[in-house]
C-alpha cells in the first residue's frame, strides 16, 4: 500500500459537520486539526491502495476541496539518484 497525505480545508461553519462525519467514518484518530487555532483544516497521513481510496477518507461535503498527495521517504541512495536524474 502507498502512503498519502490528506489536507482537508473546511469553513468554520462546516467544522462541526466535518468532525462529526470524520468520527462517523471511523477516521477521527487519523487526523490532526488546526480548528482550535482558527485554521479550519485537518491533516492526516494514511495508507491506502490509491489516491481514490485515500480521498474516500474525507467527508463528502469537503471531498472535492481536499488535497491528497502520495508521499514516501527517501533513503540516502535514492536521494542521490533523484538528484542525478533531475540534473
Amino acid at each position: 500500500m502507498d502512503r498519502y497525505m490528506i489536507e482537508s480545508p473546511h469553513t468554520a461553519e462546516d467544522c462541526h459537520l466535518v468532525l462529526k462525519e470524520v468520527y462517523a467514518m471511523g477516521y477521527l484518530h487519523h487526523f490532526e486539526w488546526g480548528c482550535p487555532d482558527g485554521d479550519h483544516s485537518g491533516w492526516a497521513i494514511v495508507e491506502a491502495e490509491n489516491e481514490i481510496h485515500a480521498r474516500m477518507m474525507v467527508p463528502s461535503v469537503i471531498r472535492n476541496a481536499a488535497r491528497v498527495v502520495r508521499v514516501w521517504k527517501f533513503d540516502t541512495d535514492e536521494t542521490e539518484q533523484l538528484h542525478l536524474v533531475q540534473s
